[in-house]
């Protein structure tokens, strides 16, 4: 799973990295220890509010980690979904509408998994890219409509989303078994584009998503304080 990344990056950073056209939202303060629940920056392709019928746009918006259905009661189950399997995205009810028709990138520097030991302990490790560049986690969004606001309030419809993970190979493996998604460049495009509803074409585009190239680098144990946020965390430390 992922439970745990980093994005320091800026919005400046983000937009020219991804060709965003249309910053919604303010922007989020750096942070090296983003935590399930907490609100992050994803990307994704949309028409904008006022004009429905238009060409969608490149966005950079804010969403909470934590993908909470439309149907659901109450923001409680996003805690749940802060992961999609990509195996079963287009199968399981808490996905496969946000598969067909809300798929987005959240941007990372890399992520956080704990390698259990021999002796019983957990090493942390900070998972990147090899090149430095943003990695583009695929992701999930979802729009829910909060029961206790009404209907014309301007926060009614609360934003959540998920990140999509895999098995993780033989490289990345012997830390955890799952990685987030990774979509490259030449992908992103057919990825966020609204216009693909199939679920049979989802199917296949995930398919073809290659596996991760990333560089495990050991980390210190206070990453497992939420609390604890700064550069410090995703320095090098001996194992």
């Amino acid at each position: 799973m992922c439970g745990r990344y980093a994005n320091a990056r800026r919005d400046a950073d983000l937009i020219r990295a991804f060709d965003v056209e249309d910053v919604v939202g303010e922007e989020l303060p750096p942070s090296w220890n983003i935590a399930p629940t907490r609100d992050v920056r994803v990307v994704l392709e949309r028409a904008p509010k006022q004009e429905p019928e238009a060409q969608p746009v490149r966005q950079l918006r804010t969403a909470r980690w934590g993908l909470v259905p439309s149907w659901a009661e109450d923001l409680s189950i996003g805690s749940r979904l802060i992961n999609a399997r990509s195996e079963t995205i287009t199968e399981k009810s808490s996905f496969k509408t946000a598969a067909a028709k809300r798929r987005c990138i959240v941007p990372a520097d890399g992520y956080f998994e704990w390698q259990k030991l021999p002796d019983g302990k957990k090493q942390p490790f900070f998972l990147h890219g090899p090149d430095g560049e943003p990695l583009a986690f695929a992701g999930l969004y979802e729009l829910w409509p909060d029961p206790s606001l009404p209907p014309d309030h301007p926060d009614r419809w609360r934003w959540t989303s998920t990140i999509m993970t895999t098995r993780a190979a033989d490289t990345l493996g012997h830390i955890h078994d799952r990685t987030p998604v990774i979509v490259p460049a030449d992908l992103i495009g057919d990825w966020l584009d609204p216009e693909v509803t199939d679920l049979r074409d989802v199917r296949q585009m995930v398919d073809a998503m290659p596996s991760p190239v990333l560089t495990p680098r050991p980390v210190g144990k206070a990453v497992g304080n939420v609390n604890n946020d700064g550069p410090e965390l995703i320095e090098p430390v001996e194992p």
